[in-house]
C-alpha cells in the first residue's frame, strides 16, 4: 500500500488527508505541520500518523506540499537535501496556487514526478473539484496511484498547465462566491419573514438541486434559467433586480480578479 505524506495540514491539506485515508487507510497517512497542537488534534480525530518533515520526504510515496506559495522556498531549503538522498521512487504533489511545475522542479533540485493540483474546499465532504496537471516524469503508475488516493475527494479533471490558474479562479475560489450568494439568498428569505434556519436550508438545497440539474441535463444555464421564468412572473422580476445590481458582471469580475491574484502569487 502506498504511503502518503502531507507537509502542511491546514484546511485543504487536512481535507485531502481525510479523503486519502478512505483509500489507503489511516496507517498509511503521515502528516506534518508547524502547528503541533493542530496536527495532534487531527491525528487524534483520524488516527493518522504524525511525523517530521524529513521522515515524510524520506519514506512516503506521495508527498503533498500543503504550504502557502510564499513558504515553498523555505520548505524546499529544508527538504531538498533529503529529496536528493532518496533512492526509492516518489511523487511530489503541489497545491501551491500559481506556482508552476517547472518552479517546483527547480526548488526540488532533482528530476522527479510532480503533480500540480488545485483542489477546492468541498473535498472535505467528498464533493470537491480537483484540477491537476503533471510534468514529463509522471508515469501512468504514478498518476493512477494519485487518482486512486483522491477518489473519495470528488471530481478530478486533468487540464493543461497554462489553463489551471484560470480554472482555479472558478472552482478553487468559487466556493467562497457561492457561500456569499447562499448567505445573501437566505438573507433575502429572512427579510421576507422566514426563520434563519429555514432560509439557509432552502438556499443550500436549491444550490444542490440546481447544480445537479445543470450537470445531469447538460443544458445551457441560460436555457434552464428561462424555464423557471414565467412571463410577468415572480422569478423574472427577481432576475431583473439581479441584472440591475450587475450580478453577472460582478461575478465575472470576481473570477478575473482572483485569476490575476493567482498569477501574482506565482511570481
Amino acid at each position: 500500500m502506498k504511503k502518503i505524506g502531507f507537509l502542511g495540514c491546514g484546511n485543504m491539506g487536512g481535507a485531502l488527508a481525510k479523503a486519502a485515508l478512505k483509500s489507503v487507510g489511516a496507517e498509511n497517512i503521515f502528516i506534518f505541520d508547524v502547528d503541533t497542537k493542530k496536527i495532534k488534534n487531527f491525528a487524534d480525530e483520524t488516527d493518522v500518523n504524525v511525523a517530521d518533515a524529513e521522515y515524510i520526504v524520506s519514506n512516503c510515496d506521495y508527498i503533498f506540499l500543503g504550504v502557502k506559495p510564499q513558504m515553498l522556498k523555505t520548505l524546499f531549503e529544508k527538504i531538498a537535501p533529503v529529496i536528493e538522498d532518496r533512492t526509492t521512487d516518489f511523487t511530489l504533489v503541489s497545491m501551491a496556487a500559481g506556482v508552476s511545475l517547472s518552479s517546483i522542479g527547480a526548488m526540488a533540485q532533482v528530476d522527479c514526478p510532480i503533480i500540480r493540483i488545485m483542489p477546492n474546499m468541498p473535498v472535505a465532504v467528498g464533493e470537491g473539484m480537483i484540477l491537476y496537471t503533471v510534468n514529463d516524469f509522471v508515469s501512468k503508475e504514478d498518476l493512477d496511484g494519485f487518482l486512486d488516493a483522491m477518489q473519495y475527494a470528488g471530481v478530478l479533471d486533468r487540464i493543461d498547465e497554462d489553463k489551471i490558474d484560470a480554472a482555479s479562479a472558478v472552482s478553487g475560489c468559487g466556493p467562497a462566491f457561492v457561500f456569499m450568494f447562499s448567505e445573501a439568498l437566505a438573507d433575502g428569505g429572512v427579510e421576507c419573514g422566514l426563520p434563519r434556519d429555514k432560509a439557509l436550508l432552502y438556499a443550500a438545497q436549491t444550490l444542490i438541486g440546481s447544480a445537479k440539474m445543470l450537470l445531469e441535463t447538460g443544458e445551457h444555464p441560460g436555457k434552464l434559467k428561462d424555464a423557471v421564468c414565467s412571463p410577468a412572473g415572480s422569478t423574472i422580476e427577481g432576475v431583473k433586480a439581479l441584472e440591475e445590481g450587475a450580478f453577472r458582471a460582478a461575478t465575472m469580475n470576481a473570477v478575473k480578479s482572483a485569476y490575476k491574484r493567482t498569477l501574482e502569487l506565482g511570481k
